[in-house]
């Protein structure tokens, strides 16, 4: 990657000749090592400059801003007095483990002179190279030019479009917990399709989808992203949706498959799993296998009719842990039977009510991950269509309640 940006690159290529110690962590961050600088009782320490960049595909990057982050306590003058002009304060950047020696404390912030904009990269490298580290060559005769190369380590990212959205935000710390899971989506209907499309933008290391059924018309109505009517109707769902994200990201296959109690070797390795069926009997045994194979796993539903001439109902989303994953069963949570009423009813599920249900389910799996903030564990949660409430079975006790499928 490092010689990928390089060589497509001009400003970064004059960078590395002009002897830079230039180097990328995990494709996310741009360092500068070995900036000479001083400290306050006027003695010389040696920091680096970080800074984010923006993926314009093909190998291209540019700038993000004007900022830079940077790895060493604030730098001073020949005088003693700090270096003006740098505004920001201090910061925390947590890298990957292959920069674990560059220790982010402050950011800077200094517009050039004139247009307030850098050209290019080494416009600004070179100009805040120039303001940090001028005083310590004056007065040490150091250099910043080492021509020192670092490995900035391999990307473990599982996607082909550089994740530049996770530097921006500096959430690189949260989304490493998701490197070592293997996710199982088992149906890809309605709310299964949606919890496909959120979780291919989690950096999860695989996802392996299953769903036996075929694209209908009425499959597009609660389908996320484009379509092709005519290459798409009729064909087989995994093979669509497998078409749809592997220009995305690797670590996906989805499988033309029925899952029942006797997929141990289609499970095999899965560390989560999200269960998106509507029949009873299909849900049973699905929880048999989970919980036989101690795979955590959430489990999704809907309930909707028609309240004086209006949709109303519940959409349901119930997590069994891998600890009490049998005694959450045992509740009768979900529907494990079929409703022999389920013949003369119609099964009403709305696009946006879908979604909803995956963004619950799958912000439930980032709780647990550490992703999101949790102030209390629960397992049971309903959404309330006509009072527009959520329901927790840590906040309410009603652990009974439930929505149909």
């Amino acid at each position: 990657m490092f010689h990928q940006l390089v060589s497509h690159n001009e400003d970064i290529e004059r960078l590395v000749k002009a002897g830079y110690a230039v180097a990328f962590d995990a494709d996310l961050y741009l360092i500068v090592r070995d900036i000479p600088y001083l400290d306050h009782e006027g003695k010389l320490q040696w920091g680096a400059i970080v800074t984010k960049f923006v993926d314009r595909g093909k190998n291209l990057i540019a700038q993000h801003n004007h900022e830079v982050l940077f790895a060493g306590s604030a730098p001073y003058e020949l005088d003693g007095k700090p270096i003006p002009n740098l505004a920001g304060g201090p910061t925390t950047l947590k890298l990957s483990e292959a920069s674990k020696d560059v220790v982010v404390q402050r950011s800077f912030s200094n517009k050039p002179v004139g247009t307030g904009v850098f050209t290019d990269f080494f416009h600004k490298i070179t100009s805040y190279v120039t303001i940090i580290s001028g005083p310590a060559i004056t007065k040490h005769g150091v250099s910043p030019f080492t021509f020192r190369m670092v490995d900035g380590g391999t990307s473990t990212s599982p996607f082909k479009v550089r994740d530049t959205l996770t530097s921006r935000a500096e959430i690189g710390d949260l989304n490493s917990s998701f490197k070592d899971d293997v996710v199982a989506i088992i149906g890809l209907g309605g709310t299964g399709a949606y919890v496909l499309d959120f979780l291919a933008k989690t950096p999860v290391r695989e996802i392996r989808g299953f769903d036996p059924d075929i694209v209908h018309g009425h499959t597009t109505y609660r389908s996320p992203g484009r379509l092709t009517p005519d290459a798409e109707i009729g064909q087989p769902k995994a093979e669509m949706y497998q078409a749809r994200y592997e220009s995305f990201r690797h670590g996906l296959k989805v499988n033309r498959k029925f899952i029942d109690k006797t997929s141990v070797d289609d499970l095999e390795g899965v560390t989560f799993a999200f269960v998106c069926v509507d029949k009873g009997t299909s849900r049973a045994g699905i929880f048999d296998l989970l919980l036989s194979m101690g795979i955590p796993f959430i489990d999704v539903g809907m309930g909707l009719d028609r309240t004086r001439g209006a949709l109303n109902g519940m959409v349901r989303t119930t997590y069994y842990s891998k600890e009490d994953g049998q005694e959450t069963r045992a509740k009768g949570l979900a529907a494990l039977v079929e409703d022999p009423n389920d013949l003369y009813r119609t099964n009403v599920q709305i696009a946006e009510l879908n979604a909803l249900n995956a963004c619950f389910a799958i912000i439930r799996f980032k709780q647990l991950r550490g992703f999101y903030h949790e102030e209390k564990p629960y397992h049971h949660l309903l959404f309330r269509v006509a009072s527009f409430k959520v329901l927790r079975d840590a906040d309410t006790g009603h652990d009974s309640e439930t929505a149909p499928n």
